[in-house]
C-alpha cells in the first residue's frame, strides 16, 4: 500500500490585533424571576384549590380554578422562550 505524504503545518500564530471584550448584557434580568414566579403562582393556585376542597381561591368558579392555575404555568413557559 502506498504511503501518504506528510504535510508540514506551521504552528498557529494568533492574530496581532488587540481583541476587544464582548459584553453579553441584554437587559432582560427580569425574565427568570418572572418565569419562576408564574410557575410558583400556578402551582400554589392548584395546590390551594385541592387542599381547601374547592373553597379557595375562588369558590364560585369551581373547576375553572385548575385552568387558571395551568394558565399561570403556561404563561411561565411562554416567558421562558424569551430567556437568553
Amino acid at each position: 500500500m502506498p504511503k501518504s505524504r506528510l504535510r508540514k503545518k506551521s504552528d498557529y500564530t494568533p492574530p496581532t490585533t488587540a481583541a476587544t471584550a464582548v459584553k453579553l448584557k441584554s437587559g432582560r434580568g427580569f425574565i427568570a424571576p418572572l418565569m419562576l414566579g408564574l410557575f410558583l403562582v400556578g402551582l400554589v393556585w392548584i395546590v390551594v384549590y385541592y387542599v381547601t376542597n374547592a373553597q379557595w381561591p375562588i369558590s364560585a368558579i369551581g373547576n375553572w380554578n385548575i385552568l387558571i392555575g395551568f394558565a399561570f404555568i403556561a404563561g411561565g413557559f411562554g416567558v421562558s422562550t424569551q430567556w437568553k
